[in-house]
């Protein structure tokens, strides 16, 4: 039997780090959560993970630090990011999505919607 894809949510929102955790957990993920950037850094260096859904705003160290810092130390992984947002899509988000070319999930957003991304991000 294969092993479980570990998934890692760095949201600082206590509702949605629920939301992601059980409904990824039901579909078979194993999830961590990490309440910032700085956190989920430490974390990527102890653990593999599959897949990264970062949220954009984060305290300490937000999204975009974070996903610099996968880029540097983790290059294997960058291409394994989702980010997640509550901001309307301005200039400057929408720059950052274009140059780094993940996928992104608007909040608030639906199960079938996190599932749905969480499992293309998974394929490709």
């Amino acid at each position: 039997m294969s092993q479980r894809r570990r998934i890692l949510v760095v949201e600082d929102e206590p509702s949605i780090c629920q939301v992601c955790l059980r409904a990824l957990t039901a579909e078979g993920y194993e999830v961590e959560i990490a309440v910032n950037g700085a956190v989920a850094g430490k974390m990527i260096g102890e653990a593999e993970y599959d897949l990264c859904i970062i949220d954009v705003r984060t305290p300490i160290m937000n999204g975009k630090e974070l996903y610099h810092y996968i880029e540097d130390k983790y290059p294997d992984l960058k291409n394994k990011v989702i980010f997640t947002t509550g901001d309307v899509l301005d200039e400057q988000l929408n720059s950052m999505l274009k140059v780094t070319g993940r996928p992104y999930l608007p909040k608030p957003f639906t199960l079938d919607e996190l599932s749905a991304i969480v499992r293309k991000a998974l394929r490709g």
